[in-house]
């Protein structure tokens, strides 16, 4: 299936993710997203970047938008240490820390989550989301 390419590298600056949602947020409106996938999206998006800006070893990251009719995938990636990505378990629900809830959340708000990640090639994060799915 054919898709359009916008691709963005970003400074690890935390203050770059709003300019990343808003792109975001142009992208799935021209698609076609309801508000409230949108908002989930933006929130997944956040997540990854942050992930991203926490652990690159480099000044920048990269984020690319796959769109499709029918559907948007974003990828997020960086040149950080990387982690075992089957070694991450399920949050306790019930005892919930401040943090690492971040990819819990995006492989609950997106229809398909992909991670890649190893040691000093740094993680990718691709996730998608399809138009009009129903949850």
């Amino acid at each position: 299936m054919a898709y359009e390419l916008i691709s963005m590298n970003v400074s690890v600056n935390p203050d770059f993710v709003s300019v990343i949602r808003l792109t975001l947020s142009g992208i799935a409106s021209k698609i076609g997203f309801s508000l409230d996938d949108i908002e989930d999206m933006k929130i997944c998006v956040s997540e990854a970047c942050t992930n991203a800006i926490k652990h690159s070893d480099k000044d920048e990251f990269q984020i690319k938008f796959y769109v499709y009719p029918d559907k948007l995938t974003i990828e997020v990636s960086d040149d950080g240490i990387g982690y075992d990505v089957d070694s991450l378990a399920s949050p306790d629900l019930k005892n919930p820390k401040t943090s690492g809830l971040g990819i819990f959340i995006i492989k609950t708000l997106m229809d398909e989550v992909e991670i890649k990640s190893c040691n000093k090639c740094g993680t990718i994060i691709k996730m998608t989301k399809l138009v009009g799915v129903e949850e």
